[in-house]
């Protein structure tokens, strides 16, 4: 209750509240909240908050956890492998940003509130992705683990080197990334064809889809190449299985495989015994079951590995911030938010 007496100061107060929010925009939008945990020192929580704070001057910007935050101030969040049940407190929550490209220990969030959900795809993150598959088909291609052990021992012994046209490269996934590499590995001058879960049509590559045709995309392919999302359909299947189907007359003497997806896509312990008994000629690994790679794991040592530490598409961070606010301005304007994640199909 105001009494006579003190509601002068009062009325200042308020009208001084008033005018502030009006010159200071960020009083009045929703907050957005960022949950990072992990990455390089790059993606430190710090780093991200400053970047955010320079996109998105007109809100506030949280770094959580925050004591003093109300949750009902955040409209969006911006996160880097939270845990479950993290963003599950936010009432009024409207979008969901995920840092990176995978969405899926985000979907595994049973209490992952039902707001859109929007993962990063930008020109810096394709481009990454595209010059590391390249990199590491040409490695297979040319012979590289060859010629490095030949270096090792002192051993001048070229073998033949086929042209690009005679080697069959198979991407297993048609989204953004698989069709940008695709397309690069085709100006090179190699036979690319793509798999994907429903039907493409992409000028000049051939294209397989769906369980059915699955076979006969393998049974083509010499260097297989998997950039495809982490869902309950997809775990797993770079198997003993999916090598055998692999082309047995290729000119590289034995199919290779390169995952850049999802560690949950491979089999380790299929991967390595079929490197052993001849069935895959190498592998490129960018991605694991287990991050970082255990010390004593095999894949550090074994002469037909090639990996790295999932780093193939490490995304210029100020390039996802600067999505992250077009993406809000666009929203709050009324338009479509891009990119988002189809739930029922888990990317």
């Amino acid at each position: 209750m105001v009494m006579a007496g003190d509601w002068p100061i009062r009325a200042i107060w308020y009208v001084e509240q008033i005018t502030q929010a009006q010159e200071d925009p960020a009083m009045t939008k929703g907050a957005l909240a960022l949950l990072i945990h992990g990455g390089t020192d790059n993606w430190s929580p710090q780093r991200w908050k400053a970047r955010f704070n320079d996109v998105c001057a007109d809100r506030p910007v949280v770094l959580l956890p925050d004591a003093n935050l109300d949750p009902a101030d955040v409209h969006y969040a911006a996160v880097w492998k939270p845990v479950p049940g993290e963003l599950a407190g936010f009432p009024n929550l409207r979008v969901i940003f995920n840092l990176g490209a995978g969405v899926d220990a985000l979907m595994a969030d049973k209490t992952l509130p039902g707001v859109p959900l929007v993962r990063v795809a930008v020109d810096d993150l394709t481009q990454r992705m595209t010059e590391w598959v390249v990199l590491h088909v040409l490695m297979h291609h040319r012979q590289e683990l060859y010629l490095r052990e030949s270096q090792r021992v002192k051993r001048w012994a070229p073998k033949y080197q086929w042209p690009a046209a005679a080697i069959n490269v198979g991407i297993l996934g048609l989204g953004t990334l698989g069709l940008d590499a695709a397309e690069v590995l085709k100006r090179i001058g190699f036979q690319v064809a793509g798999w994907s879960r429903s039907e493409k049509q992409i000028d000049g590559i051939e294209t397989f889809h769906g369980a059915a045709q699955l076979d006969a995309f393998l049974a083509r392919t010499d260097i297989l190449v998997s950039l495809l999302p982490l869902t309950p359909d997809t775990r797993g299947i770079l198997d003993r299985k999916m090598f055998t189907g692999l082309r047995r007359s290729s000119p590289l003497g034995a199919p290779i495989m390169i995952n850049a997806g999802r560690g949950g896509l491979q089999d380790e312990a299929d991967i390595l015994a079929c490197l052993d008994d001849g069935t895959l000629g190498a592998v490129s690994l960018d991605v694991f079951g287990q991050e970082p790679l255990p010390a004593d794991s095999p894949f550090w040592t074994h002469p037909k590995v090639v990996l790295t530490p999932h780093n193939a598409a490490d995304t210029d961070a100020d390039a996802i911030s600067r999505y992250v606010a077009e993406q809000i301005a666009t929203f709050e304007a009324g338009g479509t938010l891009r990119n988002t994640v189809d739930r029922t199909r888990g990317y």
